[in-house]
């Protein structure tokens, strides 16, 4: 069972990305951020909560993701995942070496990370994304570092067509294979 991240900053496409993946056929599981900000919105309360409270309550539904998707026998394609989850909570208050190196034991993923750059003639604001373009620059530069510092080759995934993108995603998957 391979898990396969994709990941980046806001509005760079790992939505549409995901979805051609599932229109393929394969099984994708969404970005817990979104979800989260949906549900409290629903709710009638402010989109997001102290981040320490944020990120936790991301790690908590991406370990969910995670251990759901185990006896999955093929590959699963997650918008982002614990060690996302990890990064935010680790720039809220920095993880210990040794916690980062027993969530990394205990979370592991494909040894490649797609990562999608942030690209500007994609980047919208909606109900849930509420940030600056900067801001997703930002993003998309630590989740680069994180994954890195993590130990995962990040692959960055061109501003192409997301036909493009997801061919590219596979062969890249395949090459690992053979």
């Amino acid at each position: 069972m391979s898990r396969i991240v994709i990941t980046g900053g806001p509005g760079a496409g790992k939505t549409t990305l995901l979805l051609a993946l599932q229109a393929r056929g394969y099984t994708v599981v969404g970005d817990t951020a979104r979800a989260i900000i949906q549900d409290r919105r629903r709710r009638g309360l402010s989109p997001r909560p102290d981040p320490h409270a944020f990120f936790e309550e991301m790690l908590r539904m991406d370990i969910e993701n995670f251990v759901r998707h185990a006896a999955n026998p093929g590959p699963v394609f997650f918008e982002r995942g614990v060690l996302d989850a990890l990064c935010g909570i680790d720039g809220v208050t920095a993880l210990s070496e040794r916690e980062l190196s027993a969530w990394l034991s205990k979370y592991q993923y494909f040894p490649k990370v797609f990562l999608l750059p942030p690209w500007k003639a994609i980047y919208v604001n909606d109900a849930e994304r509420d940030h600056t373009f900067e801001h997703a620059e930002s993003v998309g530069r630590i989740a680069h570092e994180w994954y890195r510092r993590c130990g995962y080759q990040v692959l960055e995934v061109p501003m192409v067509p997301v036909d493009l993108r997801c061919t590219m995603v596979l062969e890249a998957l395949a090459d690992m294979n053979t």
